[in-house]
């Protein structure tokens, strides 16, 4: 059965994991919001987390005005592969790191070639 928890809690896991990550990692980051959902708009349980905005190796320029990146989190797909509180935080780290690279540019063949995939 798959681990069970309401939006509030999960949304302060995600803030305990974000805060947790090393400073060097997230020190970089501007103009970007981290939110959570409960599923994705195609209402699967697939994708855990997604990267959506132009990575900073694809920007030509970007300035006042422009919208910011967000990096989502779901909330349903993410309880779905846990057993556990502590597996949830884990696998919400593993989620931030991965859509944090997708931001500083790295796609998902490095990433799995670093073993974050």
């Amino acid at each position: 059965m798959p681990l069970s928890m309401d939006a509030e809690r999960f949304e302060r896991i995600v803030v305990d994991e974000l805060d947790a990550l090393p400073d060097d990692m997230v020190d970089g980051i501007e103009n970007v919001v981290f939110v959570t959902e409960d599923r994705p708009p195609d209402g699967s349980l697939d994708l855990l987390g997604l990267y959506d905005g132009v990575a900073l190796t694809e920007r030509d320029r970007y300035g006042f005005g422009e919208l910011p990146d967000r990096i989502v989190l779901y909330r349903e797909p993410l309880l779905a592969v846990c057993d556990d509180e502590d597996e949830l935080r884990e696998e919400i780290h593993v989620t931030l790191v991965h859509e944090i690279a997708h931001y500083y540019g790295i796609d998902d063949e490095q990433l799995h070639e670093l073993g974050w995939g």
